[in-house]
C-alpha cells in the first residue's frame, strides 16, 4: 500500500502541482468563518459573500455582537445558512470571551458550534501549518475509489488511513491534492477515467 501512496503522492503532484486552499481570506477569524461557510457549500459560493463579511466584521466580537438576521441575510444563498450563521454568532462568542485569538489546539476548535474534526483540521492545516488530512466527500470519495479506504468508512477512519501510508510531511500538501483530484477530475457522477493514471487499480471504475 505504501508504493501504491508513492505513485498517488507523485501523479497527484504532476496533475496538480499548485494545489492549494481555494477560500478567500485574510485574518484568523476569516478563514475560520470561510471554512465553517464551506461545509455542503462550494468554495467559489462562499468567496462571493466573504468580503461582505469580512469587512463588517473584522473580529470575533463583531461576529458574536451581529444583531439576529444579519449574518443570515448576508449568507442566505448558502446551503444551511440560518444554521451556520447561528454557529459563527457561537463560536466567535466563545472565542472573544477567550482574547479574540483561535488557539493551536485541536480540543478547542473541535467544542466550538459549528466546527468538527474536518473543520478543525482545515483550520490548523492552513493557520498554523500543522500537518493534518482533512476528510471532505471529496476525499472520502478518491479514497475509496484508490483503494486507501473501504466505502463505508467515516471521515475519522478514513484520516488514520491515509495517515498510515502517506509520511506526516506530505499530509497537509496531500489534502489539498486529493481535494483537487476530486473535485476537478475524479468527480462523483462524470470521473474522467479515460485518463486517469490511476484507472489500473481504481475499485469502482466509471468506464
Amino acid at each position: 500500500m505504501r508504493e501504491r501512496a508513492e505513485l498517488v503522492y507523485a501523479e497527484l503532484g504532476r496533475l496538480f502541482p499548485e494545489a492549494k486552499c481555494e477560500l478567500n481570506y485574510g485574518r484568523q477569524i476569516d478563514l475560520l468563518v470561510a471554512v465553517i461557510l464551506s461545509a455542503q457549500t462550494t468554495d467559489a459560493a462562499v468567496n462571493a459573500v466573504t468580503p461582505t463579511l469580512f469587512s463588517r466584521y473584522p473580529d470575533a466580537a463583531a461576529y458574536a455582537a451581529a444583531p439576529d438576521g444579519e449574518i443570515e441575510e448576508t449568507i442566505r444563498h448558502l446551503g444551511l445558512y440560518r444554521a451556520k450563521a447561528k454557529h459563527i454568532r457561537a463560536a466567535a462568542a466563545i472565542i472573544a470571551a477567550g482574547g479574540g485569538t483561535i488557539p493551536n489546539d485541536q480540543a478547542f476548535l473541535e467544542r466550538l458550534p459549528g466546527v468538527g474534526r474536518k473543520t478543525a483540521n482545515v483550520f490548523l492545516s492552513e493557520w498554523y501549518h500543522v500537518p493534518r488530512i482533512a476528510v471532505d466527500t471529496h476525499v472520502g470519495r478518491v479514497s475509496y475509489r484508490l483503494g486507501f479506504a473501504p466505502k463505508d468508512d467515516d471521515p475519522a477512519k478514513t484520516e488514520r488511513r491515509l495517515m498510515e501510508v502517506f509520511p506526516i510531511e506530505r499530509w497537509s500538501d496531500l489534502h489539498h491534492k486529493l481535494i483537487f483530484f476530486g473535485r476537478y477530475f475524479c468527480t462523483a457522477r462524470k470521473p474522467s477515467c479515460a485518463l486517469c493514471p490511476f484507472s489500473g487499480f481504481c475499485v469502482d471504475p466509471q468506464l
